[in-house]
């Protein structure tokens, strides 16, 4: 099973949880076991799995992001001039692959998925793909 599933960004960098809808998905398809794959079809844009308890990580991940990659660089070359975002994205990766068990994802109790963009305000796409177990 493969969906696709379109996000909206609000922000040039920025990490959106998207646990609940993952979940869901997984809910709606019925599987019991598997795995779910995350993918982000973008160059500036990515997936990552981190902790969603405490807001500060995002804001402490993204702004180390920015200080590994600043926004403008003497030495880039990419004529569009969002270098910064393809190291970010390339940074962070394209998916991430979560086990299913019992119907529920298999998180740290901690942990939640995120889109990560790096390039907008946007309108986005991810795909969702079950492999069964």
């Amino acid at each position: 099973m493969l969906t696709k599933l379109t996000i909206h960004t609000n922000s040039r960098d920025e990490m959106i949880d998207i646990t609940t809808e993952v979940q869901q998905f997984v809910k709606d398809v019925g599987v019991m076991d598997g795995i779910v794959l995350i993918y982000c079809p973008h160059t500036t844009a990515g997936i990552t799995i981190n902790e969603n308890a405490d807001p500060d990580v995002k804001h402490d991940m993204l702004m180390r992001l920015d200080e590994v990659y600043p926004w403008e660089h003497a030495k880039y070359r990419h004529m569009e001039g969002n270098s910064a975002s393809h190291l970010k994205a390339s940074t962070v990766g394209t998916s991430q692959s979560v086990i299913i068990f019992s119907g529920d994802l298999v998180l740290g109790q901690w942990q939640g998925i995120y889109f990560c963009e790096f390039d907008g305000p946007r309108k986005r796409d991810y795909f969702l793909k079950i492999l069964k177990g």
